[in-house]
């Protein structure tokens, strides 16, 4: 008796049928410029005939944050998914207005991921966002959207999820990436509404805005095919282990500036910081110490201020609190070991 091959359930995606064993590039219409040039979203979707979960990947929901483009672009033309199990929806840029104008936020100033779960009637960011919901998200089991740190600002490669969701926490240790951050729900964001929908979800933060960091995108690639393959969309790998051990930050917070003036950082990205540490002198125009930051207790620095230049209450320091700070020094350096033997970084 023959095995008959299992009929996969009918994918549409903005009207196209999505059939099993090929690949597709569609034009998602967002709306057009003043200009009347019509604007739309790119998506990529791969669907193996084999059966298997569906995932997307997502960058530049912030039109400025640029390293998930990259790292979409070197997955999808990279060799691993010739053994696709399932489907994958790729989205290298949700926010093309965004990006055009090299912006965070959309022409009418909103931030796209404080605006969903959206409105098909409703002002450009709802319209976009309710786009991206219903006809990426809603289709999906899984997702993992890409970010950077904001205008200025680095932050360590790190995943930010509910880690009190036994299925998310798995997909988070399997990226492989030394620190995980329990991060809540925010009102508005894609987190929520995919929560909602009960589609699991990974954000994946690293590097700064409107600048690649080659660091950063391997990491990203690489981990995003360790989730597939924790997932059974791709077949076990045959390298050596990935000699990342994440671990699970307790809480995190920002160090601020005492006082305005220039900068001089004691402390980096990446470096771990003890109680009473001074971490960043500031400055008057002549060189004069006015005051110090010091951190108010142990902690990893996950994400900087790049800028040498302050005013007082700005944010400088991003520290997340580890119950082992020292394991987490030793992933960092493993990782940049293990992605950057040459130790030579790609950054425009």
């Amino acid at each position: 008796m023959s095995r008959r091959t299992p009929v996969l359930p009918a994918l549409h995606i903005a009207g196209n049928a999505i059939e099993p064993g090929n690949t597709y590039q569609l034009n998602l219409p967002l709306g057009s410029l003043y200009t009347s040039t019509n604007v739309t979203m790119p998506v990529y979707v791969r669907r193996s005939s084999k059966p298997g979960p569906t995932l997307f990947i997502s960058a530049a929901i912030h039109g400025d944050e640029l390293n998930g483009v990259e790292i979409i672009n070197r997955l999808i033309h990279g060799s691993r998914l010739r053994n696709l199990r399932g489907t994958l929806i790729a989205v290298p840029i949700v926010n093309a207005f965004g990006v055009i104008n090299q912006s965070r936020y959309l022409p009418d100033r909103r931030d796209l991921n404080r605006s969903f779960p959206g409105s098909s009637r409703g002002t450009l960011a709802g319209r976009m966002a309710y786009m991206f919901l219903n006809e990426v998200v809603a289709k999906c089991d899984y997702g993992i959207d890409l970010h950077t740190g904001a205008i200025h600002r680095s932050n360590l490669p790190q995943i930010r999820a509910n880690l009190d969701d036994e299925i998310t926490r798995d997909m988070a240790l399997a990226f492989g990436v030394p620190v995980l951050l329990n991060a809540n729900l925010r009102d508005g964001s894609l987190r929520e509404s995919a929560d909602e929908m009960g589609v699991k979800i990974l954000l994946y933060e690293a590097g700064e805005a409107l600048r690649y960091d080659e660091l950063c995108i391997r990491a990203g690639e690489r981990g995003i095919l360790r989730v597939m393959r924790h997932l059974g969309m791709l077949p076990p790998s045959r390298q050596k282990k990935f000699p990342i051990e994440p671990l699970i930050a307790r809480d995190s917070g920002w160090m601020r500036a005492t006082d305005s003036g220039f900068v001089r950082n004691l402390k980096h990205l990446g470096d771990k910081v003890e109680k009473d540490d001074v971490m960043a002198i500031i400055c008057d125009p002549f060189g004069t110490q006015l005051d110090k930051v010091v951190a108010r207790k142990d902690g990893i620095i996950i994400g900087c201020q790049n800028i040498p230049l302050v005013h007082e209450g700005d944010a400088m320091f991003n520290v997340a609190y580890f119950s082992e700070p020292d394991d987490v020094v030793e992933s960092i350096e493993n990782m940049h070991d293990s992605l950057l033997p040459d130790d030579t970084i790609l950054q425009n």
